[in-house]
């Protein structure tokens, strides 16, 4: 009797396999190069997001809130001024108006007496500040604290709480 031998599987022909990995090619080459368009350009864009809320939440920090609690002094208003700042590219300048909380009333009249020099003293720390220290707010904490502290060393009836920036343009 004739043995019946085992069919075999069709091996597949030299030109089906080139086929194959044509496809493949022509699938996986646009994948790769759409994961890795992705990698480029989009990863960097949430990184840079993370770090932009990461430094938002820093400077909401730096405000400082005001207890309800606490007793506001008298205001005295600067009005309008414009001072030229140092910039390295172009010419910059601010224009800003504070307030002056006062310890007490009888303050508002040594601060009004003293304004041009306060104004005098305003106009030399912020003009010396640079375009770069007054665009964030820790610039812009350092500009108070200096003029707190230059304003509050030749006043001597009183003394002054707080600034206030009630209008700061930088430009």
């Amino acid at each position: 009797m004739a043995e019946k031998k085992p069919e075999k599987a069709e091996e597949p022909k030299k030109g089906d396999k080139k086929k194959l990995i044509i496809i493949a090619a022509a699938v996986l080459v646009p994948l790769l190069a759409g994961g890795g368009y992705y990698f480029l350009m989009y990863k960097p864009k949430q990184e840079e997001m993370l770090r932009k809320q990461q430094e938002e939440s820093k400077a909401a920090a730096l405000i400082k809130p005001v207890p309800e609690e606490a007793k506001i002094g008298p205001m005295v208003e600067i009005k309008e001024f414009i001072v030229n700042i140092i910039g390295t590219d172009a010419p910059h300048y601010v224009k800003a108006s504070l307030s002056l909380e006062l310890d007490k009333d009888s303050t508002v009249d040594e601060v009004n007496r003293r304004m041009p020099q306060i104004r005098d003293t305003i106009l030399l720390i912020i003009g010396n500040k640079t375009f770069e220290e007054l665009q964030d707010i820790q610039g812009k904490n350092q500009v108070k604290a200096e003029l707190k502290s230059k304003i509050n060393s030749f006043l001597k009836t009183g003394k002054i709480n707080n600034i206030y920036l009630t209008d700061f343009v930088v430009q």
